[in-house]
């Protein structure tokens, strides 16, 4: 699906010889369980680049969220390279392509910024950096998405955190923003409990702050984040398939990000997840592009 733009009407290349920190792509299928109708998620990626316009031309100015200018007073480093080709039901091809062009940016070498899809884009994803680890794993999401399958689907949106905790170079997995009800059963639990993934719930992170989250994260750790945007409270996030209150606050997630790009390295980041169709009045949309733009910020000053 060919994008009307680029977000934050960022280039899709750099000068020659010059390598992005960052890259932005958007794949609207993963792998779809029979029977469903994932095309909604196919308006993601462009529904947030729309929204980032009204700021295209403010890069150099002061962001109160970064603190300083986008790119921190330095050139733009972060390209968007348009959506790679998905088809609904076509899950291995789905999977094969988001796995090529997560290893394609790796190579430059430069952080890839994946923009879904639903959950199920991230297992390509982090299958990408099977020759960069160890790294660990952040899930910022209401669920814990450790089915092992289903409807026979093993590679499903319901189970990327399971097929995650099976990849050598996962060095280990935490969960945050976790709440409400979803799909795990009392099996699906004690199995992440099992692997050593850390448990941070929703409400724990009310109470004491994103330092209940970063303390589980070692210092100088190579770190993939995968943010479902369910994590967020739907007062801000309408625009998902599964509403839960509760949710996090947008001043928590950016300060979760910043914090993490202090404490470790951010290696890679997918925001999934986000269903146009279910959004009111554009909120989403905008939500999505103010967290993406603390990503970019959080990439450019870590070291």
């Amino acid at each position: 699906m060919t994008a009307p733009s680029f977000f934050l009407g960022l280039p899709d290349r750099l000068a020659d010889g010059v390598a992005p920190r960052a890259v932005i792509f958007g794949a609207g299928h993963g792998s779809t369980y029979p029977g469903k109708d994932s095309s909604g998620y196919v308006l993601a990626a462009n529904a947030v680049r729309a929204a980032s316009l009204e700021d295209a031309g403010l890069p150099e100015h002061w962001d109160f969220d970064l603190g300083g200018p986008l790119f921190d007073g330095k050139p733009v480093c972060c390209t968007d390279a348009g959506d790679i080709p998905t088809t609904m039901h076509d899950n291995a091809g789905n999977r094969a392509r988001i796995e090529a062009k997560t290893r394609e940016i790796l190579s430059l070498p430069a952080v890839p910024i994946l923009l879904g899809g639903d959950c199920s884009v991230t297992i390509p994803f982090l299958v990408g950096f099977a020759d960069q680890g160890p790294v660990w794993v952040l899930q910022i999401d209401a669920h814990i998405d450790w089915r092992d399958e289903v409807h026979g689907e093993r590679q499903g949106y319901s189970s990327p955190m399971r097929r995650a905790s099976e990849m050598p170079h996962v060095a280990g997995i935490v969960q945050v923003g976790l709440r409400g009800v979803g799909s795990a059963r009392v099996a699906d639990i004690e199995a992440a409990q099992g692997y050593g993934s850390r448990f941070v719930t929703a409400r724990e992170v009310h109470t004491d702050g994103v330092d209940a989250v970063l303390r589980h994260i070692p210092e100088g750790a190579r770190v993939v984040v995968t943010l479902d945007f369910d994590s967020l409270d739907p007062s801000i996030m309408p625009g998902v398939a599964a509403r839960t209150p509760g949710g996090l606050t947008y001043t928590q997630l950016i300060d979760l990000i910043a914090g993490l790009g202090r404490r470790a390295r951010i290696a890679g980041f997918d925001l999934v997840e986000f269903y146009p169709p279910a959004d009111v009045d554009g909120l989403s949309a905008l939500t999505a592009a103010r967290t993406l733009v603390n990503v970019i910020g959080a990439i450019v000053r870590q070291v």
